[in-house]
């Protein structure tokens, strides 16, 4: 009698249970930028901003199914209040223009509007708006008064403003305009499959200077390309964490690689391996003023070794793999003024980084990077002009150079 029934009933119920398919979702960032307070050229007129409509174009390392964005008030002494925000899919990467039919306003807990404390990042309600890998994403904020500036300056992506509400504006003609992000700490995508993230955290040759402006030709964009055009590594995104001017051991444009470890690394969901491209800027400004002695040389050294410990410690202890990068010949830089002492000092760090057991993996830019004929140089192809920051053609090779095995 049983058998009678389940052969009376249609093939397919009989089928779904042995066919249905079941879905976690997982977010991961799919796009981050490093907030901090802007100083000097990078830093606003005051009023800039002021009741005005900011877009902001970014591109999203991997798909996903919905999104939400992170907005940022880390500088801010006091609270930082939207007036309300959308998003949508951008018609390219160098216009403020955006499909119309795509925008949909974002929600705080459900309300339009939002105060950020000081300090703090916030998230939006998820929106359902699937993406695509490298697709260009348009996000409009609107401030309710004056804000106080938290940045990311070297964004090489232009973003608009404007006085009033443009939030659903699809062209935001008359834009006034300028090349920096302004508190928009990262867009989280939201997906079925399972994801990982690369975090690459370092100075301004991974915020890319000598990049092209709308470009995204960092050498962190060439190894997003890549990720995507293989089809067993689309489940990987990459997140670009670098501040131009940042060392490890002290503030400078922005706080210091270890004081910012926790923020704009361990806490990037779905995080599983990290990139660490930093050092430069410490040894170069150790002697920028004047000589010191040879003993200090040493120390500085060691500290820079014994910063490189601690961040690989505190990322194991998350579970994070961690691929430490060579640093660059930077021999003929006229605002470092490298002598032989300080090209010494790059090779004993770079020693340390090769040898086995110390980082989980290496990424040799300095091999790939260097003249031959001048090894304490950039190769004249791949150098900007300032013997410090790569071309376009120079992080293109940097991007080519990475193994994507490190990251099975």
């Amino acid at each position: 009698m049983r058998l009678s029934l389940l052969a009376a009933l249609p093939l397919a119920l009989i089928a779904t249970p042995a066919t249905a398919k079941t879905c976690t979702p997982t977010w991961v960032a799919g796009w981050a930028s490093s907030q901090f307070r802007p100083t000097g050229d990078a830093e606003l007129p005051a009023g800039t901003l002021r009741d005005q409509t900011l877009r902001q174009i970014v591109r999203p390392s991997i798909s996903g199914d919905r999104l939400r964005v992170r907005l940022s008030n880390l500088a801010g002494t006091t609270p930082l209040r939207i007036a309300g925000a959308s998003i949508g899919r951008a018609l390219g990467p160098a216009s403020a223009a955006v499909d119309p039919g795509t925008l949909i306003s974002l929600r705080f807990d459900g309300a339009p509007e939002v105060v950020i404390p000081a300090g703090a990042d916030y998230l939006s309600d998820p929106v359902s708006l699937p993406v695509g890998a490298l697709e260009n994403i348009a996000i409009s904020i609107r401030y309710d008064g004056e804000p106080e500036q938290t940045s990311h300056p070297g964004s090489r992506a232009t973003s608009w403003h404007l006085p009033g509400d443009h939030l659903t504006d699809e062209a935001m003609a008359g834009a006034a305009s300028f090349d920096h992000w302004f508190n928009l700490a990262a867009l989280e995508v939201e997906r079925c499959a399972p994801a990982k993230l690369i975090v690459a955290l370092g100075d301004s040759i991974t915020d890319g200077k000598g990049s092209t402006t709308n470009g995204n030709d960092r050498w962190t964009d060439v190894l997003a390309q890549r990720l995507q055009a293989d089809p067993k590594r689309r489940d990987m995104a990459i997140v670009n964490q670098g501040i131009g001017g940042n060392r490890l051991l002290h503030d400078g444009l922005g706080p210091n690689a270890l004081a910012r470890l926790d923020r704009d690394v361990l806490a990037q969901p779905g995080v599983t391996h990290l990139i660490l491209l930093e050092g430069i800027n410490d040894l170069g400004t150790l002697t920028r003023d004047a000589p010191v002695s040879a003993a200090e040389h040493q120390a500085h050294v060691a500290r820079i070794i014994g910063a490189y410990r601690q961040i690989i410690a505190r990322a194991h202890a998350r579970g994070i793999r961690v691929i430490g990068a060579t640093i660059m010949p930077f021999v003929g830089n006229g605002y470092y003024h490298a002598d032989a002492q300080n090209e010494a000092d790059r090779q004993a760090v770079n020693s340390w980084i090769r040898t086995p057991g110390h980082f989980d993996a290496v990424i040799d830019f300095d091999r790939v990077t260097r003249d031959p004929a001048h090894p304490d140089r950039l190769l004249p192809a791949y150098d900007d002009g300032d013997a410090l920051h790569p071309s376009p053609r120079g992080y293109k090779a940097m991007g080519e150079a990475i193994p994507l095995s490190l990251f099975d």
